[in-house]
């Protein structure tokens, strides 16, 4: 008997199921020094330690993006190691501070399935949560991947979607309770604009782009023990009907929010993800651009120095928007759908200091 496992098909999900996940990670600073080097984040909370003590802090905090891909690698191989591709998530929060040191863990529950029409795959839908080593939760997500079943002779039936939560609304928005914005110093991010600066149905261009490198992606993914077979396996999706792996959805995510750096230098913090769409797929030799429309701005319960912006970052592969503009979605056969070049549309909460704390 073989006592390699060949992960979870379709089939195999049942309603309820809950999967404790295997192999919990230690941050190690070559683990967040390796993140920065591939995405070229430069959000001082997670690379500048003087930063981040003077707001209050131990030392710079783990990129919120590395904690979620941590998280996120440690259910794939009981969730997506099978998998055609992950296509969505909702009602994503950030709950407490990672730190160098900290050992994250996952745990998932199977909230819904349903099985595709074509019989080959099917849709499970999944609630994970990841954990620290004194079992504090750090992380909570709902996400639907499409996997692919072991018999494709044989109907299922699965028919049971779930109704996920539309959005976080602002109270259940979780601010660090060590965050002190008294000695906030915007010479560090380079930023001028402060939580009031920002308005609603205003589009923010990101301008630069980061071709992908095979290496990259593939290290990336390899950063996060993300073992899903289309990232790594190219004679499997050759076999599959494919040409190319596939890349992460999630370093699109990291990609796009590098991005963003330019226009919201002064954003702190993500606290929540409403819902995000992997559009279209990303391969190796696409350029990745983003955009940032302004949906909401909140007042946070508690806070007179910080808000909180609801924004909705859309990535773009092989076209600059800031040069010429891109319809979000389009029609095609009578139906609505994303622009072929739209490869991310990702709804969150993130948090700004103040005009009080930023000056001007």
């Amino acid at each position: 008997m073989n006592k390699a496992s060949r992960g979870n098909f379709f089939e195999d999900f049942v309603v309820g199921q809950k999967l404790v996940h295997a192999v919990p990670h230690t941050i190690t600073e070559g683990n967040t020094a390796l993140y920065i080097s591939l995405t070229i984040d430069r959000h001082p909370l997670f690379c500048d330690a003087e930063f981040a003590r003077g707001l209050g802090f131990q030392r710079e905090l783990v990129h919120d993006l590395l904690v979620f891909h941590t998280v996120f690698g440690k259910s794939v191989s009981d969730i997506s190691l099978n998998a055609v591709a992950n296509l969505g998530y909702a009602d994503l929060r950030f709950l407490q501070p990672v730190y160098v040191g900290d050992t994250l863990r996952a745990e998932s529950e199977v909230i819904g399935k349903r099985e595709n029409s074509n019989g080959k795959s099917g849709i499970v839908y999944v609630q994970t949560k990841g954990y620290n080593q004194n079992d504090e939760q750090v992380l909570q997500f709902y996400r639907w991947v499409m996997v692919h079943k072991s018999n494709t002779a044989t109907k299922t039936g699965d028919n049971h979607v779930p109704d996920l939560p539309a959005a976080v609304s602002v109270d259940q928005l979780v601010v660090p309770e060590d965050l002190d914005l008294s000695r906030f110093d915007a010479s560090r991010t380079g930023g001028r604009w402060a939580f009031e600066d920002y308005q609603v149905r205003e589009r923010i261009h990101h301008l630069v782009g980061m071709t992908i490198e095979e290496s990259d992606h593939m290290s990336a993914t390899r950063l996060y023990q993300n073992t899903a077979k289309p990232h790594f396996d190219l004679h499997l999706v050759k076999q599959t009907g494919g040409e190319r792996r596939l890349v992460y959805g999630g370093h699109i995510i990291s990609l796009a929010y590098s991005h963003a750096f330019n226009g919201l230098e002064n954003a702190l913090h993500l606290l929540a993800w409403n819902s995000g769409t992997h559009s279209n797929p990303s391969y190796a030799g696409d350029t990745i651009y983003a955009f940032s429309d302004v949906l909401e701005t909140a007042e946070l319960p508690g806070r007179n120095d910080l808000g909180a912006l609801r924004l909705r970052m859309i990535g773009v592969k092989n076209h600059n928007p800031a040069e010429s503009d891109i319809d979000i979605k389009i029609e095609q056969n009578g139906k609505s759908k994303y622009h072929p070049n739209v490869v991310l549309d990702l709804d969150y909460w993130v948090a700004v200091p103040k005009k009080s704390v930023i000056g001007g």
